[in-house]
């Protein structure tokens, strides 16, 4: 059970189709009519009005994850980054663009342990391609790694 205000920000959390509008969709209420329908204002602008008993799918959309946000933009994002988690594996360099690159005019980056934060997101996921040893790969040079690393106190301003 949601509870909903005018002016706030929600994400649907289902595709619908009948409304067009896609899983993790973000939009702004608009106005709640007296039979509890809802006015949005999609953020593409398009206007959508649904009822919430027949469209469960919706939650608030201030904060969303990391996953959620790809291929969207915000003016500015701020993440969360707790490299204290048991999901070591999803603190990493792959995470980190996702999430710094969804900022138009700044990304900022909230941590529990600066000291550790470098470390702990320029983690490389990139899976290794399956390449069978034999004559095609004879005479191959392998490839000097990169290293990765992230400052801190960087921001990006306007």
């Amino acid at each position: 059970m949601r509870s909903f205000s005018v002016s706030d920000r929600i994400q649907f959390t289902a595709p619908n189709n009948n409304l067009k509008v896609a899983n993790r969709e973000l939009g702004t209420i608009e106005d709640i009519a007296v039979d509890g329908r809802l006015r949005l204002k999609v953020d593409d602008g398009r206007r959508v009005e649904l009822d919430p008993d027949r469209h469960i799918h919706l939650d608030h959309g201030y904060a969303v994850t990391s996953y959620s946000s790809q291929g969207q933009t915000a003016d500015r994002v701020l993440i969360h980054v707790d490299t204290e988690i048991g999901a070591k594996d999803l603190l990493n360099s792959r995470m980190t663009y996702v999430a710094v690159s969804r900022g138009a005019h700044d990304a900022q980056i909230f941590t529990n342990n600066a000291s550790t934060l470098g470390q702990e997101l320029s983690r490389d996921v990139s899976h290794t391609p399956a390449i069978q040893q034999g004559p095609a790969t004879q005479g191959l040079e392998k490839q000097p790694a990169h290293a990765h690393e992230i400052a801190q106190g960087f921001g990006i301003g306007m």
